[in-house]
């Protein structure tokens, strides 16, 4: 499963990747399903990744397949922003601001079409190395520094997409320690994950083990 194959056709343009990834986030089984055979799926469940719980960040994705019929990068790029805003102002909302997480969705869409086209699996595929995927999505809407190495780290433990060093471009997110969502494969470990976030709250240190300074907590 090394580069996501196992493709399957469906929609408008033909839009559907099988992923086969092992990922366990958000205890509903079809929304599991849906982060393991769809990248766009995941990217968007991962930019949804702050300021809510993981569960519901990583739900967001089949929330909208069910309101829309489809997640087709493509097709939510060419709508109008404000009408895909709305689909996910929708109540339950995508996100706790579900406005500007839904522009930020709709921008990243725009650019996943405008530099992939119809195959944005390209974005791992054609990667030369984990630090030139860790710039690929860095380039990315919303992908700041931590977020890049958590879907580094997500593809490379939940995926089996392992560029040549993406340990190092995954940072701290690449070792053993349960540390992020990329560690979740199992109800057990999902448990595992929420109580090391939790000692490291009560330590005041984030995800990477750094003093948390008094910014806001975010899972």
């Amino acid at each position: 499963m090394g580069h996501l194959p196992e493709r399957a056709a469906i929609g408008a343009r033909g839009y559907h990747r099988d992923v086969r990834g092992s990922v366990y986030i958000t205890g509903i089984d079809d929304a599991d399903a849906l982060l393991n055979r769809d990248p766009a799926a995941l990217l968007i469940g991962m930019l949804l990744d702050q300021q809510v719980p993981m569960e519901w960040a990583f739900t967001g994705p089949w929330t909208l397949l069910g309101r829309l019929g489809h997640l087709d990068p493509a097709r939510i790029a060419a709508m109008p922003v404000d009408d895909f805003v709305g689909v996910c102002c929708v109540r339950p909302a995508v996100h706790r601001f579900p406005a500007a997480m839904g522009k930020r969705i709709h921008e990243l869409c725009v650019v996943l079409v405008a530099t992939y086209a119809d195959d944005i699996e390209r974005l791992w595929t054609d990667a030369a190395d984990g630090a030139d995927l860790y710039a690929r999505l860095r380039a990315l809407p919303g992908f700041g520094d931590e977020k890049a190495k958590i879907f580094i780290a997500i593809l490379a433990k939940r995926c089996a997409v392992e560029p040549t060093g993406w340990r190092e471009a995954a940072g701290v997110f690449g070792d053993d320690v349960p540390r992020s969502v990329a560690d979740i494969h199992s109800p057990e470990s999902l448990v595992t994950v929420r109580a090391w976030k939790t000692a490291q709250k009560q330590a005041k240190k984030d995800k990477q083990d750094r003093p948390l300074k008094d910014r806001p907590l975010t899972n």
